[in-house]
């Protein structure tokens, strides 16, 4: 999904109206390469909107003016997605070229792995994934953090069950009326990495609700080394999250998973140009 939005303002709420207008200010100065004042308008949008929907901590750490947070903030997720709901297929199939999906379905072919009694779609959006895979999945589960999205695919009825919710959460808290704690033998989480940055949370909480030799998938986008310079992960120039191949696999091996497959992949489009990634295949030992 795209995130190179403008707030818009209410006028009968000066606040919200300041909020937008700080927040597009910075907007503009950092697309006109001028990251001291977007850094600056930016700081006073943070200010009047301390639980960040407007992503604000991620642009300052895309202009170098702040370090990368561990993740996106939840209220920023779900604004962009609850915003992009009715068009969001549209976008990110057609416009964006994203069929991270699709080739989830041919990589599990290709390994010869499934089919899967039971898969939790984390991230799920308005259900391509749980489509892709629903003729190898008996049950399949849905969990995103935009409710508008989550409508959408119930709609579909490709989901068992559907919740609303952020994945890490979700992976450490969930548990079933009768109190207790489901497992599931295929996690997928196809384009959540980039809005995560640090992965240990997940894949720990990962680790935990998987069956003996569980598997899990997901994507992630990448970025060279010499553009991570060292770190794990960073805020790209797409504002979005992109780790280190050897950083994913050794927190991977620290959580206890075994690597099957770390495909080269085109994530999606941005400006008509391809978004470089991988997708992940790993089983719990």
């Amino acid at each position: 999904m795209t995130d190179d939005e403008h707030l818009s303002d209410h006028e009968d709420d000066p606040e919200n109206e300041a909020l937008a207008e700080a927040y597009n200010r910075g907007l503009e100065l950092q697309k006109a390469g001028d990251f001291t004042g977007a850094e600056k308008a930016f700081r006073e949008a943070l200010a009047l909107d301390p639980d960040d929907s407007g992503g604000v901590s991620i642009r300052l750490a895309a202009i170098g003016a702040d370090q990368a947070p561990e993740k996106m903030p939840d209220a920023y997720v779900a604004t962009l997605f609850d915003q992009h709901a009715d068009v969001f297929d549209e976008i990110l199939v057609d416009e964006l070229g994203y069929c991270v999906p699709l080739l989830l379905r041919d990589l599990i072919q290709r390994l010869q792995i499934g089919p899967f009694s039971r898969l939790l779609d984390l991230g799920c959006g308005t259900g391509l994934t749980g489509l892709s895979l629903a003729d190898c999945s008996v049950h399949r589960t849905g969990v995103d953090l935009s409710e508008c999205i989550v409508e959408i695919a119930y709609d579909r009825e490709v989901y068992d069950d559907l919740y609303v919710g952020e994945a890490v959460e979700f992976l450490k808290e969930f548990e079933e009326e009768d109190g207790t704690r489901p497992h599931w033998d295929l996690i997928a989480a196809t384009d959540v990495f980039p809005y995560l940055g640090a992965v240990e949370p997940f894949l720990e909480g990962a680790a935990d609700r998987l069956n003996t030799k569980g598997y899990l998938a997901f994507s992630t986008e990448t970025l060279p080394d010499v553009v991570l310079n060292g770190r794990s992960y960073m805020v790209g120039p797409n504002n979005r999250f992109a780790q280190g191949e050897g950083y994913i696999c050794a927190a991977l091996d620290a959580a206890g998973f075994d690597l099957l497959a770390m495909d080269p992949i085109t994530v999606r489009l941005e400006a008509g140009d391809p978004v470089p990634g991988h997708l992940v295949m790993a089983q719990l030992r």
